[in-house]
């Protein structure tokens, strides 16, 4: 998401904090992501964003209404999974989500899917341990193939699919692994750009913009002090914009 977000707002300057120490939270209980989530969101408050992004559709889930109710005066943006682009790709396409145990088994997801019910058949799937291959940087390979393979093919062997849905902030690393097992038929959706759109939408309306005409900067911290992907990937696409790993 972060990288959607750099591209629609160059001029930004972007704080971006990932929480490897607690990793994953797609397996964690709901009281104890909101628990880490709401202390994350306090200590950026407290040093002065302007807006907060929860780009983390486990801690979306888990943590988006609490921290509205709190944080009045600045926006507060979560991240869901893009079922709607999906969903209405075509007449009552199939698609398959893929997510997080706990972001398929809250409310919030099932609600989501209400939505769109009659719109497309939409099949969920926990995948539990994919997060965790890539913030190990495990994006490829035979031990990735494997994995996804044997999530994948049963359903994608038994049942035409129209579309897939990268239903965690993490999958998009992995795109190309599930491409080459699905095919090229199948569309592939992430909710990085709609949410990076918000982001644009909510600042221009609260008149928030940075009118500075120069690149902003990129700070990146973790919970590990340690370099974790995205960190890398995005630090490399873009040599203009001053960035820090902290």
């Amino acid at each position: 998401m972060l990288r959607e977000a750099v591209k629609l707002l160059p001029n930004e300057d972007f704080l971006f904090f990932g929480d490897s120490a607690n990793a994953p939270y797609g397996t964690r209980p709901k009281e104890e992501i909101l628990k880490l989530t709401l202390g994350h969101a306090a200590r950026l408050y407290a040093r002065g964003i302007k807006a907060l992004v929860i780009a983390c559709n486990t801690a979306t889930s888990a943590a988006i209404n609490d921290l509205r109710r709190i944080y009045t005066d600045i926006p507060v943006i979560g991240i869901e999974p893009a079922l709607k682009p999906a969903a209405l790709m075509s007449p009552h396409p199939t698609v398959l989500v893929l997510a997080t145990p706990l972001t398929v088994a809250e409310s919030k997801f099932h609600t989501l899917l209400g939505h769109y019910a009659d719109k497309a058949d939409v099949i969920p799937l926990g995948c539990p341990g994919l997060m965790e291959y890539v913030e190990a940087g495990k994006t490829d390979g035979p031990e990735v193939t494997a994995y996804l393979s044997s999530v994948l093919c049963p359903i994608l062997e038994k049942t035409p699919v129209d579309a897939i849905v990268l239903g965690c902030t993490h999958y998009p690393f992995v795109e190309p692994v599930i491409r080459s097992l699905a095919g090229e038929k199948v569309r592939i959706f992430d909710g990085g750009p709609g949410t990076a759109r918000e982001l644009k939408r909510r600042l221009t309306e609260e008149n928030l913009l940075n009118p500075s005409a120069a690149h902003g900067s990129v700070v990146f911290e973790n919970s590990l002090s340690t370099k974790i992907r995205l960190c890398e990937e995005l630090l490399a696409s873009d040599p203009t914009r001053p960035a820090s790993v902290l």
